[in-house]
């Protein structure tokens, strides 16, 4: 069963009349936002995101929270609309993952609003989510759970004297939650020619993937302190390190760190070739260990890594790469902390946080994006 908590509401029980957007002195432009009105906010935020996550839920066939006024607060028709081509595309996102071999049979999501701001008929709701998902079992190998934090901006405008929610979006970069349906991809022109440099080939996303077994104990790097570096900051950042989230994102800095806890080695000192270092310090770092094309360029000119055929022959601390639009320009990086012994490979990124996403969910919300897989 899928549970449903909002980290705003836990103390306070709201009236199912319709909440004052004036007194009796104010005019439209100054709504009174009282706190029951922000929990209210809290709530319908909560119901929306658990909403979409219940279609994911194998055989479920929850009734949606989100077409109740809460509070008072509700939604709009628009957003009505906007909700109902969502939770269509999810539909279809978990018919992909039942054909690659994947479902969950139970979610846990929580919303904590981070801030409400009002002007005029509007307010601003910034809300953090929290959500969980339970494999099923279908081969009997999978993890126990992926996890996830996200970011929404809501945006609520006062109408005929109530509260309805008018716009969402997310704010992560990166790749969407799995709860968050991707609009599909035109094909765009290559935006930049590297030079002097190896670029990685794609990978084929068929199941199985031909053999391709990884030496993980006794060789050169510790595959095993990359994938547990990885998960334990997956979403308590280590404040060793920087954070790029809000200067295009944070993935390949995140990737950086795993592999550096591994045993791989820093290069700081520039020769004539491109893209040759990777390094942090206190004050900078490479392109190649924040930039997501520049970390696969150095690894490839470099010989760290070696391309894989395809993405299914990940093992644990290498690195997949996906290019979204097919630009040419890769757009995101991820570990893989775990993998199964039927041979499906799980990863952990940043932006937005995530925890043993597994390949296949990546593949049903992407099925037309380009992908690369490296052994590292």
């Amino acid at each position: 069963m899928l549970s449903r908590c909002c980290a705003t509401t836990a103390a306070v029980v709201l009236s199912t009349v319709l909440l004052p957007v004036a007194g009796a002195h104010a005019t439209a432009s100054t709504p009174k936002v009282t706190k029951a009105t922000k929990d209210a906010f809290g709530r319908v935020a909560d119901n929306v995101i658990t909403d979409r996550t219940a279609v994911l839920i194998d055989g479920a066939k929850a009734a949606r929270t989100s077409l109740k006024p809460t509070g008072g607060v509700k939604l709009s028709a628009a957003q009505k609309s906007a909700e109902d081509t969502k939770l269509k595309a999810l539909r279809a996102t978990k018919s992909r993952l039942a054909g690659l071999g994947e479902a969950y049979t139970s979610a846990d999501t929580k919303v904590a609003v981070d801030s409400t701001a009002v002007k005029g008929t509007k307010a601003t709701v910034k809300v953090t989510e929290a959500t969980t998902l339970k494999y099923k079992k279908i081969r009997g190998d999978e993890p126990t759970s992926t996890g996830f934090e996200a970011h929404h901006v809501l945006t609520f405008t006062a109408s005929n004297g109530a509260w309805q929610l008018t716009a969402m979006r997310s704010t992560d970069g990166g790749a969407p939650r799995i709860n968050d349906p991707v609009a599909p991809a035109a094909n765009a022109k290559p935006s930049r020619t590297p030079m002097a440099v190896i670029d990685a080939p794609k990978a084929a996303t068929t199941w199985p993937a031909p053999a391709n077994a990884k030496t993980l104990n006794g060789g050169k790097y510790n595959y095993q302190a990359m994938a547990t570096y990885t998960e334990k900051y997956w979403k308590n950042y280590n404040t060793a390190y920087r954070k790029y989230n809000s200067l295009g994102g944070d993935c390949t800095n995140y990737l950086s760190q795993g592999l550096l806890a591994g045993g791989w080695q820093q290069i700081s000192k520039v020769t004539p070739e491109e893209y040759d270092t990777w390094y942090y310090a206190s004050n900078g770092n490479a392109d190649a260990w924040t930039g997501v094309n520049e970390w696969s360029w150095f690894t490839q000119t470099a010989k760290r890594t070696t391309p894989l055929a395809n993405v299914y022959q990940l093992d644990v601390g290498d690195v997949m790469q996906m290019d979204f639009n097919r630009d040419g320009e890769k757009d995101h990086s991820m570990m893989t902390t775990y993998r199964s012994s039927s041979g499906v490979p799980y990863l952990t990124y940043h932006d937005a946080d995530t925890y043993r996403r597994s390949v296949a969910s990546l593949i049903a919300s992407y099925p037309t994006a380009n992908y690369y897989a490296y052994r590292t």
